[in-house]
């Protein structure tokens, strides 16, 4: 996949068949549209195009409403390029660029500088000044202009539709195996390892690795089976995500016991992948209460990823 930034960087390629948006989470329902764009230009010879933007919008127009994103825009990239998709160009998005009247933005990016032959869209997906511009009005501007538009309707899963806000309001609830459902793949925390206070090995034998995580959005507290990537390698795990309420933590952490490993983790980056929440986090009076309750955890979890 070629990476394209600024709209002054595009080259003009084979017929470009687009789709535009923010694509957070890159779930089922984007999945969807980039696979529809793959197969049409294949059919046409031509380039399958990503348009996205960098920050997300609402971060530069409404920062006191962003929402935590799913994923990070590495991330998107990433996710984008394992698609199959062609090009992705990324337009770096600030208060002046919110400015362009939708119209212009057909006129100048979309047709002059890109020079779009087919746009694939969401049925709900807004863009321009005032989110003045619709699939309505790119419907109309296509007869105009001589570019064919696609509008998609909402994808539905199990008669949900597929949304990035869902996805998001699931995992911060905890559900993250419902979340799973809707963005085709397990959530996943990615973050490196640090130095902790040693508890696990020192008091119950039981080595974790302290994960400073780079995520925005966190999932609720509590105990969770995962799957641990490290170096390329899956590993079963146990993770505790939360403040540590026992020793008084004030800081919210992601300790993650790696199931039978043993090495030096500090200083790796690594993906959790969180497969189950098992139970909420609990504040024991007694050291003892909490080791007992941490192999019963690490049993659940044993036979919770033997099951999935």
């Amino acid at each position: 996949m070629k990476i394209t930034e600024g709209i002054e960087n595009v080259e003009r390629l084979p017929y470009p068949i687009l789709t535009i948006g923010n694509f957070d989470g890159v779930h089922l329902g984007h999945q969807t549209i980039f696979q529809m764009i793959i197969k049409k230009a294949k059919e046409k010879n031509g380039t399958s195009v990503v348009l996205t933007f960098e920050p997300h919008p609402i971060k530069v127009i409404a920062p006191d409403k962003s929402p935590k994103l799913i994923t990070s825009f590495k991330e998107r990239r990433r996710l984008i390029e394992e698609s199959g998709i062609d090009v992705l160009l990324y337009i770096k998005f600030t208060k002046e660029f919110s400015n362009i009247p939708a119209e212009d933005f057909v006129k100048n990016i979309l047709l002059d500088a890109i020079g779009i032959k087919e746009i694939f869209i969401g049925s709900n997906y807004f863009f321009g000044k005032g989110k003045e511009g619709s699939p309505e009005l790119l419907k109309k501007m296509g007869k105009e202009y001589g570019f064919e538009v696609t509008i998609i309707p909402e994808i539905k899963i199990n008669d949900s539709t597929v949304s990035s806000s869902k996805i998001r309001s699931l995992i911060s609830k905890g559900n993250v195996e419902e979340a799973s459902k809707f963005l085709g793949r397990h959530y996943s925390l990615e973050g490196i390892v640090v130095e902790g206070a040693k508890r696990g090995r020192e008091l119950f034998n039981i080595p974790t690795a302290n994960i400073a995580i780079f995520n925005e959005l966190l999932p609720k507290s509590g105990v969770y089976a995962v799957n641990v990537d490290i170096d390329g390698t899956i590993y079963n795990g146990a993770a505790n995500i939360g403040y540590n309420l026992t020793f008084g933590g004030k800081k919210i952490m992601c300790e993650v016991h790696v199931l039978d490993f043993d090495g030096n983790l500090l200083g790796k980056i690594l993906k959790v992948n969180l497969i189950k929440r098992i139970r909420d986090e609990i504040k024991f009076s007694k050291i003892e209460d909490l080791a007992v309750q941490i192999q019963k955890d690490i049993e659940e979890i044993r036979q919770t990823l033997k099951e999935t």
